[in-house]
């Protein structure tokens, strides 16, 4: 990779909201959001291909949008984060951030990083140990990932508990880890992968998964699933702490 390009990223979007996931919902945030993605997941809301700009809401909550050209040089994605201020942290979200590591190492910006990544390219996440400040890591099972084959699960799983102990939680930066819960996962996944991860995150969140378009409880999520959830949430309590907290964001719009 040239200087060049680790001096700039393909953005799909830049805007200001407020974080609709995990332990810090409701906090104000800025997010940047980079095209482009390693993996392929069932429950995927999230389009992140490089369409050739970025979409940047300058004044949040407007709904209009500049088109700026990509890629997005660090100087430049400076300039278009200044706007927003009284933040929590920025959130680099995508897609998924860590393929652009080398970019977010140049970052040099005043507020806090708030990593949120799939967790499974750990020599990406080794350059960031130093920059970031809050990881919000996935755990994506295997069973949830499109065209995953068999003989590369193990690998999966490997590389995603590297990248947790990479960036594990202490006394600079928080660790906490998100694990998607639908009606096709399967609860001994979920407990493995927590024995695995326990001692490396401050807290498990448990998302239940929620359908395109609704907020509310639907068929696709019914009442033995929850009894499901919440017996999962129990065991989990044994290895440390966890709570269930669905996608807040789409309950009242926001991006």
């Amino acid at each position: 990779m040239s200087s060049s390009d680790k001096e700039s990223a393909q953005v799909k979007e830049i805007f200001c909201s407020v974080q609709g996931e995990g332990p810090y919902v409701g906090t104000r945030q800025a997010f940047v959001r980079f095209s482009g993605c390693n993996l392929n997941c069932n429950y995927c809301d999230t389009n992140f291909a490089n369409p050739g700009t970025c979409d940047y809401e300058k004044v949040e909550g407007s709904g209009i949008f500049e088109k700026v050209p990509n890629p997005i040089s660090v100087e430049k994605l400076a300039s278009m984060l200044q706007p927003f201020n009284k933040l929590h942290s920025i959130s680099l979200t995508g897609g998924e951030p860590l393929l652009h590591a080398d970019f977010i190492e140049k970052l040099d910006l005043p507020v806090p990083l708030y990593l949120e990544s799939n967790m499974t390219l750990p020599e990406q996440a080794r350059k960031l140990r130093e920059n970031i400040a809050y990881v919000s890591g996935d755990f994506k099972l295997p069973e949830a990932i499109r065209d995953i084959c068999p003989e590369t699960r193990e690998v999966h799983v490997e590389n995603t508990i590297e990248c947790f102990k990479l960036l594990r939680k202490n006394s600079s930066r928080d660790c906490f880890c998100k694990v998607v819960v639908g009606r096709d996962t399967m609860p001994d996944s979920v407990v493995l992968a927590a024995e695995a991860i326990a001692s490396y995150v401050s807290c498990i969140i448990l998302q239940p998964e929620t359908p395109l378009g609704s907020a509310i409880r639907t068929p696709r999520f019914t009442q033995a699933s929850i009894q499901t959830i919440l017996k999962l949430q129990k065991k989990l309590l044994e290895l440390t702490d966890t709570r269930i907290i669905p996608q807040t964001h789409r309950m009242w719009g926001c991006l």
